[in-house]
């Protein structure tokens, strides 16, 4: 049974940087993709960037896009989210999903995804 564990999150100032990790275990060979969402407080749970398990192709959302870098290391089934220059705004629950090859949905939706991690919590300081 896949698994997925998402860890990394803290309080961070906004001139610093962190680096989220979401490991995968059990199942890998069936993911399509990983992606990273986020959910504030009083707010929705939003895309921030999805990247494929085979070939690495990245997708981001505006807000993000410059910022934060998504990158996977097949070797240790474990995709990483890389926030520089985090602002206050970032401030949120992030969460990791794994979409499977039978769901084709875009990457942006979160129903796109089959199975998701525990949170881990990003408090940005200014």
């Amino acid at each position: 049974q896949l698994q997925l564990v998402a860890s990394g999150g803290g309080l961070v100032q906004a001139v610093a940087s962190l680096r989220l990790s979401c490991a995968a275990s059990r199942g890998t060979f069936s993911i399509n993709a990983i992606g990273w969402f986020r959910q504030a407080p009083g707010k929705a749970r939003e895309f921030v960037a999805a990247i494929r398990w085979s070939g690495g192709t990245t997708y981001y959302a505006d807000s993000v896009k410059g910022r934060f870098t998504i990158a996977i290391d097949n070797a240790r089934n474990t995709v990483y989210l890389q926030m520089n220059s985090p602002k206050v705004e970032d401030t949120a629950v992030y969460y990791c999903a794994a979409r499977r090859a039978t769901n084709s949905r875009p990457l942006v939706w979160r129903n796109a995804y089959d199975l998701w991690g525990q949170g881990t919590q990003v408090t940005v300081s200014s």
